[in-house]
């Protein structure tokens, strides 16, 4: 049957409404598309969004851990700091300026495109080389020990430089040689090469947790990274050679020294050399048991009022232990252990494989310090000096550490793009 006029007037009219409907969806287009990149990037790079927006929950566990830790570390300093510089308020004062700095340097570096990072691996690896050879060259601090720059309001360390580089290096060469990882050349190769002369020079400061922090920080890049566990077991096996050479030729002294009295701390006789030696955890532990279920309260640890030196140091969790009870310090290693999964779990999903081991690596040094921290409290390993990340005062530790979770919250912004 022929259309009649009715019929083609009304075609006639929908396929203009068409045609400005076309036309006016090409001109929002070429609107958008013809504003600056950036901007349309600013526009939608808000923090908690799912699109460019950092992870709301690691943000907030991140927070909930420096302000716990604040608290804690004000609690534990203000008597010794009241006793020695006659002012209470002062380690907490000087926190509070590293607690900015850091959370600064967090929000740039959550901005930052970590990939570009991919590329000067190389160059910060070698920037923590020179900052090692800097601190021997540098005057010795108390106790003829070699391990702090000074910049002014704050020291650094430059095993926490050598710490990050050593993460990022690994992880920038096991993402370029991702499939040659099963072979020694790319694997046990690079690894004992740059660690063991990492560990020499930290030798010389002498700064031994660090050594065990970077060795088993190398061991996770590595293996990650997609080494053959038959190879981890042969460096080792090397390692262990090494230290065995060392300890019989008398070249690992100091080393030496911090075993006495580890495990003696409540064994050992009052006016003997073990009982001098095994002060500091003995109170440790004191204050760890004084703690009972429960705790004796906020503010109210005994042990802090110059029985344990420096409680605001590596020691700052019997602390917590002695005031919060093993409830709330329970409660603290599971916030602990939430971060950790946390930043694993938005680090297998980035983009890219760099990005995967980056974020994996640093996430994974916060775990090896608490554990190694705990371990030395309890006396379960020797006293080697080694922080509580969030609650240990210090400048160069916090902010390099806010630093470093800045980059994990970089990774999550591409994680979340990943998940639309």
């Amino acid at each position: 049957m022929a259309p009649n006029k009715k019929m083609i007037l009304r075609a006639d009219v929908n396929r203009i409404y068409d045609d400005e409907y076309r036309q006016r969806q090409q001109a929002k287009k070429e609107k958008l598309f013809s504003r600056p990149t950036r901007q349309r990037k600013m526009k939608n790079a808000k923090w908690f969004s799912i699109g460019m927006g950092i992870d709301l929950p690691f943000c907030l566990i991140i927070l909930i851990l420096l302000i716990t830790g604040t608290i804690m570390m004000f609690s534990a300093s203000y008597a010794f700091a009241y006793y020695t510089q006659g002012d209470s308020y002062a380690y907490l004062k000087r926190q509070l300026l590293f607690i900015a700095l850091g959370i600064a340097a967090m929000a740039v570096m959550s901005f930052f495109n970590y990939n570009k990072l991919h590329k000067i691996a190389p160059f910060v690896l070698g920037f923590a080389y020179a900052a090692l050879v800097l601190v021997l060259i540098l005057p010795s601090a108390e106790g003829g020990v070699k391990r702090w720059i000074p910049l002014g309001i704050f020291n650094i360390q430059s095993s926490e430089i050598a710490k990050f580089a050593v993460i990022l290096f690994f992880a920038h060469w096991a993402s370029k040689y991702y499939k040659k990882m099963q072979l020694p050349k790319y694997s046990v190769l690079p690894g004992l090469t740059i660690f063991g002369s990492i560990a020499a020079l930290l030798f010389f400061e002498p700064h031994y947790s660090g050594i065990v922090i970077i060795g088993i920080l190398t061991v996770i890049m590595l293996y990650v990274g997609g080494m053959k566990t038959k190879y981890l077991l042969i460096g080792g096996a090397i390692l262990l050679g090494v230290v065995f050479l060392l300890a019989v030729t008398g070249k690992l002294s100091y080393a030496m020294g911090r075993l006495d009295g580890w495990g003696q701390a409540l064994t050992a006789s009052r006016g003997t050399e073990e009982w001098d030696t095994t002060w500091q955890t003995r109170n440790s532990l004191y204050a760890i048991g004084s703690g009972g279920l429960w705790g004796l309260g906020l503010g109210q640890s005994r042990q802090k009022y110059l029985y344990l030196p420096e409680p605001q140091n590596d020691f700052i969790f019997a602390i917590v232990v002695e005031e919060l009870g093993l409830i709330g310090a329970t409660i603290i290693l599971l916030i602990f252990a939430l971060l950790i999964w946390r930043g694993i779990t938005l680090s297998l999903r980035a983009k890219d494989k760099f990005g995967k081991l980056l974020g994996i690596g640093l996430t994974s040094q916060i775990g090896v310090q608490v554990v190694l921290n705990i371990l030395v409290i309890t006396d379960w390993l020797p006293n080697t000096g080694i922080s509580l990340p969030f609650f240990s005062y210090g400048g160069s530790s916090l902010i390099m550490l806010l630093a470093q979770m800045g980059i994990v919250l970089s990774i999550s912004r591409t994680a979340n793009i990943e998940k639309q």
